[in-house]
């Protein structure tokens, strides 16, 4: 599988604006990917301005994603703030070219940006199969939580993937634990963070990531803004499995939600 991860500067609560910045860089990806990750809360910016800006279910980005998807022939992730009955969550959405529409609430809210007093948190794990690659879905603040990310027989995948709008001040825990998510559950990783400075002076690097089971890089982004492109290769993701089957000695939890 060909995973594109799009490292871009958000545009501050201007929803429309940053559609068409994405639509423009992922037009020329078609035939070039299978799957293109955006960051958290890419139509926004990481915003608490949920009474304004959190959309309806299948609202106009859910539409856009799915058109998008369908006419480049992707998948596309990215987490946009969305309007439930029971309040406003914080959702990573996967549209695919078929019209399917899967998505994953975050569950770990981030205190210290007061988003649980503006986000209600998510429940569930979610795991989406994808031409061949099984995905764990997770959103940013959730990567500190290796008991909510770790891969189990109810939770199982190839790639864990995270969208984040991941601070500068805090960027070595980000690098770190890509790493060890990746180690501990012998898995793909892929983290994709915002860079430049959002709407409240807080500075973002980017340093998106694709590792492998080893916690090795395959791509590594700086700070700028950019689009690069890795390939998974679940062949070698398995005999290492086989070989090294760690999960069989693994440690027994149990959440509660």
């Amino acid at each position: 599988m060909r995973i594109s991860l799009l490292q871009q500067p958000l545009i501050w609560e201007d929803v429309v604006a940053n559609r068409r910045r994405f639509a423009s860089l992922m037009a020329p990806l078609v035939g070039q990917s299978d799957l293109l990750v955006l960051p958290e809360t890419f139509t926004t910016g990481f915003s608490m301005s949920t009474a304004t800006l959190a959309e309806v279910e299948n609202g106009p980005t859910c539409t856009w994603m799915l058109q998008q998807a369908q006419q480049l022939d992707v998948a596309i992730a990215g987490s946009v703030m969305t309007r439930t009955c029971a309040g406003p969550v914080n959702r990573l959405l996967f549209a695919t070219p078929q019209g399917e529409l899967t998505h994953y609430d975050k569950r770990h809210l981030f205190r210290m940006g007061r988003e649980h007093e503006h986000y209600i948190a998510g429940t569930r794990q979610r795991v989406m199969a994808w031409r061949g690659v099984r995905i764990g879905l997770q959103v940013c603040y959730d990567l500190r939580f290796p008991v909510w990310s770790r891969r189990s027989a109810e939770f199982d995948y190839d790639l864990l993937l995270y969208v984040a709008n991941w601070p500068a001040p805090r960027i070595n825990a980000w690098r770190q634990l890509l790493i060890a998510r990746a180690i501990e559950n012998q898995a793909y990783v892929v983290g994709v963070n915002r860079c430049g400075t959002d709407g409240k002076g807080i500075a973002h690097p980017g340093d998106s990531a694709a590792l492998d089971f080893l916690g090795m890089d395959l791509i590594r982004m700086g700070d700028q803004p950019g689009v690069m492109t890795a390939t998974l290769d679940l062949a070698a993701l398995q005999r290492f499995r086989e070989r090294f089957p760690a999960q069989l000695d693994a440690d027994r939890f149990s959440l509660e939600t």
